[in-house]
């Protein structure tokens, strides 16, 4: 071994395992409020003497052990943590071992009930997932997630639409602050999903981790994370310049799989030149997926321009292994009568959806 091996084997000896120390104290620290939240909520079940404390528990609980992070609100947190993650106790039967403090009283109280706990069945939030699944759904989420997005997911009382968040954490990994932007966006709505009284896991996933293109596309697009004027007093040009400088945050808006590949992408068709505005490469449909910025109401020519693109596009750059390309044509409002007519359909790859940088209410 020479100098530099050893500099590189000492380094990356401790990215390894500085990560796994990150990790596990990630992981302790979620089962640690979660334990926590299970022994107040136990004993307002069953505490000996809890009626003498009633409503004022958790201020009388914070403001004796003194612990910081341990606040009145924090353990409320950690108690509706408990409530709605019951199901974590059945995954993690070993760490509670080692965590539950063997010998003292209230342990020795409580030992019995996450004994009982532990052999409880698993309920599912949707139907087509067993519980076998589900449990092992729970065990990747445990792993992979945060407290601190756990404190997001709680706030979310649908368990259908948890679930897609939750799928959409373990497939993409978001930042809390992402997270946090997906649900205040209404992701979850803008799927269409919320619509289906008769969700399966399957759908779910799909829309996270799509098997066809009109899985991969939304109808409505939301880009709050740029401030421009008014769609009517911009160009093309200003709004393209405006995603690609966020493009980290609107190939989050697009979904799991886009790929940037090129902007103005020059196409020769004939003796004329033509330009599709945006290039990406959806790794999971194998396929490219043009997509065209209008800064204005649908109009029928853009629909046949774009197929054209395409049909180029086929021709001419698609790949051994590659499917057919997608379209995107992305408008300020659209006529759904003109879309139909207009040749956009699922048959043709192609697709209208709407955009907008404000707010969308549920229905949108």
């Amino acid at each position: 071994m020479n100098f530099n091996a050893l500099l590189s084997t000492i380094k990356q000896t401790h990215v390894s395992l500085q990560q796994s120390a990150v990790k596990a104290v990630n992981r302790h620290i979620t089962l640690r409020n979660w334990l926590i939240g299970f022994y107040i909520f136990e004993y307002e079940q069953r505490g000996e003497d809890r009626a003498k404390y009633g409503e004022l528990l958790l201020e009388k609980l914070a403001k004796r052990i003194k612990i910081r992070g341990l606040s009145e609100t924090n353990l409320k947190v950690f108690r509706k943590f408990y409530l709605d993650y019951s199901s974590i106790g059945q995954t993690v039967s070993d760490e509670f071992e080692q965590l539950i403090p063997i010998g003292q009283t209230l342990s020795d109280l409580l030992k019995p009930s996450v004994a009982k706990l532990l052999a409880k069945r698993v309920s599912a939030p949707v139907k087509g997932i067993t519980p076998a699944q589900y449990k092992k759904h729970i065990l990747q989420l445990f792993a992979a997630t945060s407290f601190s997005h756990f404190t997001e997911l709680i706030k979310i009382e649908e368990g259908d639409k948890r679930l897609y968040y939750e799928l959409l954490l373990l497939h993409t990994q978001p930042s809390v602050r992402d997270l946090r932007r997906a649900i205040n966006t209404l992701a979850y709505e803008r799927t269409g999903l919320s619509k289906n009284k008769k969700l399966s896991l399957q759908q779910i996933e799909e829309k996270i981790k799509p098997t066809q293109a009109i899985d991969a596309i939304k109808d409505f697009y939301f880009f709050d994370f740029f401030q421009l004027p008014k769609s009517n007093t911009i160009n093309e040009t200003d709004l393209e310049t405006a995603l690609l400088n966020h493009l980290e945050k609107f190939i989050l808006e697009l979904g799991n799989g886009f790929c940037f590949e090129a902007r103005q992408k020059r196409l020769l068709i004939g003796d004329e030149y033509f330009f599709v505005d945006m290039v990406f490469y959806h790794r999971i449909l194998h396929c490219h997926v043009l997509i065209e910025l209008k800064v204005e109401k649908l109009a029928s020519y853009q629909a046949s321009q774009l197929k054209s693109y395409l049909s180029f596009y086929e021709k001419n750059y698609k790949s051994a292994g590659d499917n057919p390309p997608i379209g995107i044509l992305l408008v300020t409002d659209k006529n759904k009568a003109l879309v139909e007519y207009s040749g956009a359909t699922i048959r043709e790859k192609m697709f209208v959806s709407k955009y907008a940088v404000m707010l969308p209410s549920k229905n949108s």
